[in-house]
């Protein structure tokens, strides 16, 4: 009994286009932004961390236009809003 791939006359191969790439590098932006955080090398109310985030949720969000998976989404719409509600909000302040 082979896996699903194999049933579906599939070898297990891993394709990697473009836009996982840009996903991961998302997912890279995002989790490095949030070690900063946490060793004190940047700031929760920096402009530079609200931008740090948006650029990681919209490159992944831009994976997901192309293999799309709607919880994945959901969080990412929610991260990039946050993140930009963050910039405006440093915007005004100054």
């Amino acid at each position: 009994m082979g896996g699903r791939a194999e049933r579906h006359g599939r070898k297990n191969e891993m394709s990697y286009a473009w836009y996982d790439i840009l996903g991961t590098l998302g997912v890279a932006v995002i989790i490095i932004t949030y070690v900063l955080l946490q060793l004190e090398k940047i700031r929760s109310d920096s402009l530079y961390y609200s931008e740090l985030n948006a650029v990681g949720a919209s490159l992944i969000i831009v994976s997901l236009y192309f293999n799309f998976n709607f919880p994945a989404f959901i969080v990412e719409f929610f991260w990039l809003l946050i993140s930009l509600f963050g910039i405006g909000k440093y915007l005004f302040r100054k």
